[in-house]
């Protein structure tokens, strides 16, 4: 691949990048300095993918990585009283925005890639480095507690509920 297609492809992924960073980062600066430092250390070792086929799930493990690295420096940085941002998209449900965001990042992750960012099934197993089986339950899991969740919250009924 020539460096000119591999800057093409990255920028096609611009938008991704910055939504699955917001599932990771609460603040929006973390998300800009993730999704910056993804794209400069994908670039910088743009000769270690070795199937071009899989550049995407590549990218977006990287960005995974280093959204993992800031919440870790965070951690150390803020203070615990002090509540972070999480701006909702202008498009978003916001009682299933919040819902998702109750979840662990173990079950909101697959969810989101699979159904908002369209990943399929291996695709998200390989990102996340799991077993399809454990993407699948994770999933499955996630979807029974976002269900919970929006029916205590009395957003949808019980019965009708078809998550």
């Amino acid at each position: 691949m020539t460096n000119e297609e591999f800057s093409t492809r990255i920028v096609a992924m611009t938008q991704t990048l910055y939504r699955v960073s917001y599932t990771q980062l609460s603040q929006s600066c973390d998300r800009e300095e993730a999704v910056q430092e993804c794209l400069y250390k994908a670039w910088k070792k743009r000769h270690q993918l070795k199937d071009e086929r899989y550049m995407q799930t590549w990218v977006i493990r990287i960005l995974i990585n280093e959204c993992h690295n800031i919440q870790k420096k965070r951690k150390r940085e803020l203070p615990m009283e002090e509540l972070p941002e999480r701006p909702v998209p202008a498009d978003a449900d916001m009682e299933l925005h919040d819902a998702l965001f109750r979840l662990d990042e173990k079950l909101r992750l697959p969810i989101l890639l699979h159904y908002i960012e369209g990943f399929s099934i291996k695709e998200v197993a390989q990102i996340l480095r799991l077993p399809q089986g454990t993407v699948k339950s994770r999933m499955l899991n996630g979807r029974q507690k976002l269900k919970k969740i929006l029916c205590e919250e009395d957003q949808f009924p019980c019965e009708t509920c078809k998550i």
